[in-house]
């Protein structure tokens, strides 16, 4: 498990931290004849016929999706200053901490709904919403901390993953682009962003169709599920 660690100070803020066929005709071979007549076809077995697709087309990288954790657009402003309240500065740092894993914009919020203990070896709890969906955190303030500190170290840990659409999508894509045996990549409806328990199956499904799936290896669908981890989505193969 990733646990970010941070510093924040009194004058500055830290960085949370195919086959052939072959067919004989003996409808015009006479009473007891032991001649046969064979003409082999030479063409491919036709491949089952594919289902319908699901819902989501993926054709693409999604243009949300940024490259970078560190990219500017995933700042959260405007940002407190050293000033500010211990509490105040938690919060924003654990916003962008969840921004930076997604590298997705989107609307944020976080509360401390009985604040932050500082005290060696504390535990509290703090929630970031991100699109509507809340992550809870656990805030753990270092054991060595003493009253009166010039700085505060402290660890910050989801305690959930986050399932986002677009990030699904754009994982799919990227994670199978340059396979020429598979197509027609596409996904079930996902959630805008869904709060999950991570490396769990969470029941939605991808798929794309490959050149060799199917019982008899002529074509056929692959179904994928969803898991999400801290800081990506993963497919597993679904039989």
């Amino acid at each position: 498990m990733h646990i970010s660690k941070n510093l924040i100070g009194l004058a500055a803020v830290g960085i949370l931290v195919a086959g052939c066929s072959s067919s004989t005709d003996d409808s015009a071979r006479p009473a007891g004849s032991t001649g046969s007549a064979d003409s082999a076809s030479g063409d491919k077995a036709k491949a089952p016929e594919p289902k319908a697709d699901l819902a989501v087309p993926v054709t693409g990288p999604q243009p949300d999706v940024l490259a970078s954790s560190s990219d500017p657009k995933l700042k959260v402003t405007p940002e407190p200053d050293n000033s500010a309240p211990f509490d105040e500065r938690v919060e924003h740092k654990l916003q962008e901490d969840l921004l930076g894993r997604l590298k997705i914009p989107g609307k944020t919020s976080a509360d401390c709904p009985d604040g932050v203990t500082r005290k060696a070896g504390a535990v509290s709890v703090c929630n970031v919403t991100y699109e509507g969906a809340t992550v809870p955190y656990e805030i753990k303030i270092s054991d060595k901390y003493k009253e009166g500190s010039f700085v505060t170290f402290y660890t910050s840990t989801p305690k959930k993953g986050l399932l986002v659409a677009k990030n699904a999508y754009d994982r799919m894509w990227t994670a199978n682009k340059g396979r020429s045996d598979i197509s027609k990549l596409s996904c079930e409806e996902l959630p805008a962003a869904k709060a999950v328990e991570e490396e769990t199956e969470t029941g939605q499904y991808c798929q794309y169709w490959s050149a060799y799936a199917g019982d008899d290896g002529k074509g056929g669908y692959v179904k994928l599920g969803i898991k999400v981890n801290r800081h990506n989505v993963d497919f597993f193969e679904v039989r």
